[in-house]
């Protein structure tokens, strides 16, 4: 069985997602010519595999509902590119924490029950690494949960893969929060913490750690479920988030979606979706006890990542830093071997981060160009 090219798939993700939540999530969304088949392809492989969800339900819902969250989560925020994979991985290696994995975020009927039949075939056909910036892919890694969110709930954000024409009105509902309803909120808080439970039953961690960009924009309504979660938000560089940003939605997109959707509507998006959630973040941040948040620039974290870590574990009064120590340092100094993609900034890029971001440039002290 051969790897999978993650550019030419002739299904999209969701072919893991329940079988109601997908309905829901294409019910009344225009689907192009140019995509029916791969929608085809995708709801059917979706309703067969929707079949293990009752198995999964009969024979572990009780067991994970009934597990408690005694630990408040630690969640790592930040727009997109801006560091959180590296950071996210990087306190996973502290075994104190459990988290969602690569494998939660595809079998969203089977999270739990037929894990080896079904892990062994991810193995065989998922790439070794990701597409978007060649850092190691495996199924049992820390993934951020938004993609498994959006298996197993019509209220995600990450729906604009699949409908990029939707995405301001996803941004709006499903990622800042501004138009849900009642209703849709409640079901999120609900989904999101079985997801949790769901995480800390596989993984055996005593607190839940967070990577998520889509979170930035949820502050708020994280504090009221979680009120001495602890936060870790990155700022990175404008110019350098903006190409990778714009590379990393184009790669992922064009894969993904049942709608024609040209780069540059893509780069449109990205622009005016970076600007709404930096400043609802920054409007929401009061919410959180000062105790329990601390913000750094990825560059500043990234030249001392063992330093600032024990920093960070310092700050918000995390677990017992020197039992992790070890493991954590090993990994940093691992990951230094890393060949990480070099920008060089065009002369447009210059211009529309200057014009649609310069708050973002002169609030974290980063040189204009």
């Amino acid at each position: 069985m051969s790897k999978f090219d993650f550019n030419s798939l002739p299904v999209n993700t969701l072919f893991g997602s329940r079988w109601s939540n997908f309905k829901q999530i294409a019910k009344g969304r225009e689907i192009d010519a140019n995509y029916k088949n791969k929608y085809r392809l995708t709801k059917s492989l979706c309703g067969l595999l929707s079949m293990t969800h009752p198995i999964e339900d009969l024979k572990y819902f009780k067991r994970v509902d009934a597990l408690p969250i005694e630990e408040d989560p630690v969640f790592i925020l930040g727009h997109w590119r801006s560091g959180t994979t590296f950071v996210h991985n990087i306190f996973a290696q502290d075994q104190h924490f459990g988290y969602n994995t690569t494998y939660q975020t595809v079998f969203s009927n089977a999270m739990v029950w037929g894990q080896p039949f079904f892990k062994s075939v991810m193995n065989k056909i998922m790439p070794d690494k990701r597409p978007t910036d060649n850092m190691e892919l495996m199924v049992d890694q820390p993934q951020e949960e938004e993609f498994a969110l959006c298996n197993i709930m019509p209220y995600s954000f990450y729906n604009f893969w699949f409908f990029p024409k939707d995405t301001l009105e996803y941004c709006e509902k499903y990622l800042l929060f501004n138009d849900i309803s009642k209703e849709e909120l409640a079901v999120f808080k609900r989904e999101f913490t079985r997801l949790i439970k769901t995480a800390l039953y596989n993984t055996g961690g005593k607190q839940f750690l967070s990577k998520n960009p889509p979170h930035t924009g949820r502050v708020k309504e994280l504090v009221k479920m979680f009120p001495n979660a602890k936060f870790i938000y990155l700022m990175r560089n404008p110019y350098t988030v903006f190409e990778s940003t714009r590379s990393f939605f184009t790669k992922t997109i064009q894969p993904l979606k049942f709608q024609d959707f040209s780069n540059e509507e893509i780069e449109a998006n990205i622009l005016e979706v970076y600007r709404r959630l930096y400043h609802k973040y920054e409007q929401d941040k009061v919410f959180i006890p000062s105790d329990n948040l601390f913000e750094v620039r990825f560059e500043d974290y990234e030249a001392d990542a063992f330093g600032k870590t024990r920093e960070i574990y310092e700050k918000l009064s995390l677990s017992d830093f020197t039992k992790a120590s070890e493991k954590i340092k090993d990994y940093v100094d691992k990951k230094r071997q890393h060949v990480k993609t070099r920008y060089e900034y065009a002369p447009e890029t210059i211009q529309k981060v200057n014009d649609n971001w310069g708050f973002a440039l002169d609030q974290w002290k980063y040189d204009r160009l």
